[in-house]
């Protein structure tokens, strides 16, 4: 059965309250792929995908495991209603997933333990998290909403074990990206208003400056396209959106 922990103390890392809220009131919807979530459902094939060819490269073990992961720990920041946490967790790891909205926490719970996932689910900020040594830390579509980007790469990077793995995602802040994931998928009503802010998205090379400063290496980055024929792909125009495989330095 999968664990869900919240906690009566305040949450005091750097995601930004009325972004938890916004996420937090969209709970019960997560795991409706026609729902408000219905991007993420779209995007989240093409995320695990890069994210099992990584996980092959660094850890070594055959592509064609059906848990490359067993045996390792794997921290999900920002978790959600457990989009990611769950696959990572039929792919082999013990999993832990932080979210700063405890209607998240709640709805991955809730989603998980039918299933009998073994999923640790905790109402925590990165920065207030104990724990370390996790063999692979993820946090996908997350780091654009916090307050303090800088302090929040330190959280995932003291989460890491020496050998660790971290994939991180966010989308670039282009005239792309405000064109298609803030007004157009705001008016087109693929996404709730508000989810997005322009302002708060990272370029790759703030985004790599960060991890640098934490420690940390980037050893890949690779976008993720979009078109309304094939949907997203990985691809090499970082223009929309990018995730980056990055190790201790």
């Amino acid at each position: 059965m999968t664990k869900a922990s919240t906690t009566d103390r305040p949450i005091t890392g750097t995601i930004n309250p009325d972004e938890a809220a916004h996420f937090g009131a969209l709970a019960a919807d997560w795991w409706d792929p026609k729902g408000s979530s219905a991007m993420l459902h779209r995007l989240n094939p093409v995320r695990l995908s890069y994210i099992r060819e990584a996980v092959d490269l660094h850890f070594g073990g055959p592509t064609e495991s059906l848990k490359p992961l067993a045996g390792k720990r794997a921290l999900d920041v920002g978790c959600g209603a457990g989009l990611l946490c769950e696959p990572l967790a039929r792919l082999g790891a013990d999993v832990t997933g932080l979210d700063a909205a405890p209607e998240n926490i709640a709805a991955a719970h809730a989603h998980a333990a039918p299933q009998r996932l073994q999923i640790d689910y905790r109402n925590e900020a990165i920065e207030d998290f104990g724990g370390r040594d996790f063999d692979l830390v993820t946090s996908l579509e997350v780091i654009e909403h916090v307050d303090d980007p800088a302090a929040f790469v330190a959280g995932l990077a003291a989460a890491m074990a020496d050998r660790g793995l971290m994939i991180i995602s966010t989308p670039n802040r282009t005239s792309m990206s405000k064109i298609m994931l803030v007004e157009l998928a705001e008016l087109t009503g693929q996404i709730p208003r508000g989810t997005h802010h322009h302002e708060q998205f990272l370029t790759p090379d703030e985004l790599a400056k960060l991890l640098g400063d934490a420690g940390l290496r980037v050893i890949d980055t690779t976008g993720i396209s979009y078109s309304p024929a094939s949907g997203f792909a990985l691809s090499d125009n970082l223009a929309l959106n990018y995730l980056m495989t990055v190790t201790q330095s």
